[in-house]
């Protein structure tokens, strides 16, 4: 007896919940938010820079936009980008709410502003912290901050969350192109803002 691709059985048991879901089914809708919660909270997360309460507050209304227009639906993505699309909309809902001036405010993604980055944080010496790997992590956590906003989303989706190139283009709704361009320049800002620590590892 032929043995059951374990992936296989899923893709078919997470369409059957969807064709139920759309036809009303609350409870395969709730299954489907099980199957997808995970990755939307972490993209919600990253989103809002590790406010766990927001991000949470914001999967829930993704969800529940989801139920909502699940009829508008078509399968031209995969349910998982379309629903990390609806994610990305409601943090940039909420980043564009009137704030005080001290709080911070996100722009939307702005294909034209990718050369304009942030104001730079004071840069640190490599091996500043004597934890190694922690004082590479706090690095690379200031070498993301200092990228465009429209740079850091193409990092965030495409190798936080791994999202294909096509996928995070969709999600962000940019050309394909245009998010190639935002990941080369990120990346070749990464390495320049960490280049210290690829000389101090290989001396």
């Amino acid at each position: 007896m032929d043995s059951i691709d374990p992936s296989a059985a899923e893709a078919v048991a997470a369409a059957s919940c969807l064709a139920l879901a759309r036809a009303g089914d609350l409870g395969a809708f709730e299954k489907l938010v099980r199957l997808h919660q995970s990755r939307v909270r972490s993209q919600l997360r990253r989103l809002t820079r590790g406010d766990h309460a927001l991000a949470d507050d914001l999967a829930q209304d993704t969800f529940v936009q989801a139920w909502q227009h699940l009829g508008e639906f078509r399968g031209e993505a995969r349910l998982s980008t379309w629903l990390h699309r609806i994610a990305l909309n409601r943090w940039l809902q909420h980043a564009r709410r009137p704030r005080p001036p001290a709080e911070w405010c996100a722009p939307a993604v702005d294909a034209d502003a990718d050369d304009i980055p942030p104001a730079r944080s004071a840069p640190r010496e490599p091996g500043h912290d004597p934890r190694g790997v922690e004082g590479l992590r706090l690095d690379v956590e200031d070498a993301l901050r200092d990228l465009t906003e429209a740079q850091r989303l193409a990092i965030m989706h495409c190798f936080h969350l791994d999202l294909s190139h096509e996928e995070a283009a969709e999600v962000l709704g940019l050309p394909l192109g245009t998010l190639k361009s935002h990941l080369a320049r990120a990346k070749a800002r990464l390495r320049g803002a960490l280049a210290a620590w690829r000389e101090e590892s290989a001396a």
